[in-house]
């Protein structure tokens, strides 16, 4: 099999060198934050997306090679190979091409034209394509009689025949090409309404059409789910005349009166019985499927963001869960994760316990020094805001409060990683201590929830769900990777996303960590079960100790490059110890890394990542990503006005505009087109990412549907 390396390096714009690089360290198994971070003199410092990329199409190209090697062996096997049928595979580009042109050769299910071909009616079918008969078809036709056979009449015969012709034409890979082109282009998709009268979120849809060629994936999306609900009824309008225009002039040569008439219905039954549905299938999955690619890079892209908000560190966090009937559960949380309290409070209705509420939280906050609430922003978040706010006014120190996105938190909740981490709570319990810990730590608390569950997407559950999951999970591996772990303190559920470790592994690490105490070296990893040579080579790196044996054990240089990290620091005047603290200034030391990386023994790259390790090591990327919006006062929806300006974090972004919270239970919509008016505006995720801290303006508040418009334009 050839090894595509020049035709990715032409297709990605990257050089030869370095895709070759990156194909020989996926082939031998390495892992793709391994190679990014690690790898980088073999790559030319290609970072995680580029690889993933790259290692799909690869994927994608091999793949295509196995099914061209399984449609030569089929073809042969039935002698039907020609030189030209070798050329058509060699040059096919697509699975879709390579298909088509094994159509005519495929085993067929019994259909009308193999039915004729069994009655001996091929003969006659060939004449007709022939299209040089002197004799009339009836005449031709009465040769092919056979009561035996079924053939009873001149018209069952010349029926048959078409019936073989109608296949042919049906199965010719170069006019379905043309034909897929052509509808691509000019193809129109409509939708209406099963029942006109019937109130739905698809009302815009029940009388919709839009070129095929323009549709933006959403909606693509949205009529695909009002079609499966049964509420749309949703075509595909191919530029039918156009095609059969084209069918006749390739079908039909030159005016045989014999055989025209015939030749003009099989050409029309071909394309609207046979080449029309399968066409139309084909369009809308190719559709489809662009469409769930690029609303999977979209819920990937702001799960990305989610999992990277910063963490709020050093500070004792009160979770609540709101509820009405069965009250609001609370938790204690410390600022290193661990539960010191949790309690029941019913502050809503029906009981309405507000006093008994703010003397039981009043008292929590004294005993505890809670400074900050995370509040869910689920059913009765709103009202159990309200109490907070009330009771903040009385108190006379600062504390601070937060609605935080509580999605997932029921599902991690009745988890079977909860009920192990939490055998003796009930769910609101849990769910509530996710809801303060998923404020200290995002990312450690978000990996114990299945991705999909975090609500950060677009028509997720209408989508191929295992693109869906090893999409959503590569994000999560991408993240937990780039900002490393903490060997002595990490769950098993972030663990295994460490590149390298299995689950498997993952729990070894914590069952040797219980048996045996701290990690003191990052060595200490070969002695875990299962954990061998490869698997050490893969994760070692991103996974830190601090206080252990080795400094260099707390930052992100990898024990490959121990030796050459302390013969660096020799020459430029320190020792391993010096680098606790951070070595400011070390770049402007160590200015030619040309002469530097030579003297001790490793490639450029790597160096320079060494000494921007050594400046600040164990340094976190979540440091530059905005801080959440602390508040401590509320603001209701009766409360906006048109024009007002405020400030609000954009919650989700979806292909026509981002959601930002901007304090109202409420999230307000910034439609695309009111996101900047500095440029023009392909996708929302040019201009804003989940996280973001933005300003916006009401534009239009609609309390009957609950609706918030606003614009970044201010």
């Amino acid at each position: 099999m050839p090894n595509h390396a020049e035709q990715l390096a032409q297709e990605l714009n990257l050089s030869l060198k370095n895709v070759q690089g990156a194909i020989d360290l996926i082939d031998a198994g390495n892992t793709i934050p391994f190679i990014a971070r690690y790898r980088k003199e073999a790559t030319g410092s290609m970072d995680d997306q580029v690889l993933r990329n790259l290692g799909d199409r690869l994927e994608y190209l091999r793949g295509l090679d196995k099914r061209k090697e399984e449609v030569t062996g089929s073809i042969e096997a039935q002698n039907a190979m020609t030189p030209e049928l070798q050329a058509a595979l060699a040059g096919a580009k697509t699975l879709a091409e390579v298909e088509d042109i094994y159509r005519p050769y495929r085993p067929k299910r019994r259909t009308r034209a193999t039915i004729a071909k069994e009655k001996g009616l091929d003969g006659l079918a060939q004449i007709i394509m022939a299209q040089e008969t002197v004799k009339s078809l009836e005449e031709e036709a009465q040769m092919y009689l056979s009561e035996e056979k079924g053939v009873d009449s001149v018209k069952d015969a010349i029926d048959g025949a078409r019936d073989i012709i109608a296949e042919q034409i049906s199965d010719e890979a170069d006019y379905r090409i043309y034909i897929r082109k052509l509808t691509m282009e000019e193809g129109v998709i409509t939708s209406t309404a099963k029942d006109e009268k019937e109130q739905s979120v698809y009302e815009m849809y029940y009388e919709f059409q839009e070129q095929v060629s323009k549709i933006a994936g959403h909606r693509v999306l949205a009529l695909n789910r009002g079609e499966k609900e049964k509420i749309l009824v949703v075509k595909l309008i191919a530029p039918e005349e156009r095609i059969l225009q084209y069918l006749h002039k390739k079908v039909i040569a030159g005016d045989n009166a014999n055989t025209e008439a015939v030749l003009e219905e099989a050409v029309e039954d071909s394309y609207k019985r046979l080449i029309a549905p399968a066409i139309e299938r084909e369009v809308r999955n190719e559709l489809t499927e662009k469409a769930e690619d690029g609303a999977i890079r979209v819920f990937g892209k702001n799960l990305e963001q989610l999992l990277m908000a910063p963490p709020i560190a050093g500070k004792t966090v009160l979770g609540w869960d709101p509820a009405f009937r069965t009250g609001c559960k609370l938790a204690v949380v410390d600022e290193t994760g661990k539960v010191l309290d949790t309690i029941v409070v019913f502050p809503t209705e029906p009981q309405n316990k507000v006093a008994e509420t703010k003397r039981i939280v009043k008292a929590m906050i004294e005993k505890y020094n809670i400074s900050l609430i995370s509040v869910g922003n689920g059913t009765a978040s709103r009202e159990s805001e309200l109490v907070i706010v009330d009771m903040l006014k009385e108190l006379n120190r600062p504390v601070q409060y937060i609605i935080t996105n509580e999605a997932g938190a029921s599902v991690y909740s009745a988890s079977k990683l909860a009920t192990e981490e939490f055998p003796n709570f009930d769910v609101g319990q849990r769910s509530a201590v996710s809801i303060a810990r998923r404020l200290q730590d995002p990312l450690a608390e978000l990996v114990k929830i299945d991705p999909k569950s975090i609500g950060v997407g677009q028509y997720q559950h209408d989508m191929n769900q295992k693109k869906l999951s090893e999409a959503l999970g590569n994000v999560v591996e991408d993240c937990v990777n780039n900002v490393g772990v903490d060997l002595n303190t990490a769950s098993a559920s972030l663990l295994e996303y460490v590149s390298g470790v299995s689950k498997a592994i993952a729990k070894n690490i914590v069952n040797y960590r219980e048996e045996n105490g701290r990690f003191k070296s990052r060595r200490e990893l070969l002695k875990v079960a299962k954990l061998g040579p490869k698997a050490y080579e893969q994760c070692a790196g991103f996974l830190r100790i601090t206080g252990g044996k080795n400094p260099l054990d707390a930052t992100s240089v990898h024990p490959e490059s121990y030796e050459a990290a302390t013969k660096l620091l020799e020459m430029l005047g320190y020792q391993l110890e010096d680098i606790a603290g951070g070595l400011t200034g070390l770049s402007l030391m160590a200015k030619d890394t040309k002469k530097l990386a030579e003297q001790v023994g490793i490639g450029e790259i790597t160096l320079k990542d060494i000494i921007r390790e050594l400046e600040k090591p164990g340094r976190d990327p979540r440091d530059e990503m905005p801080k959440p919006i602390l508040r401590s006062d509320v603001l209701e929806m009766k409360d906006l006005k048109e024009g007002m300006i405020l400030k609000g974090t954009v919650r989700n972004v979806i292909d026509f505009g981002a959601f930002v919270d901007i304090g109202v239970h409420q999230d307000g919509l910034v439609h695309i087109s009111k996101l900047t008016d500095k440029k023009f505006v392909k996708h929302p995720l040019d201009v804003v990412s989940v996280g973001d801290v933005v300003d916006v303006k009401v534009l239009q508040v609609d309390m009957q549907k609950k609706r918030i418009q606003l614009s970044m334009i201010l």
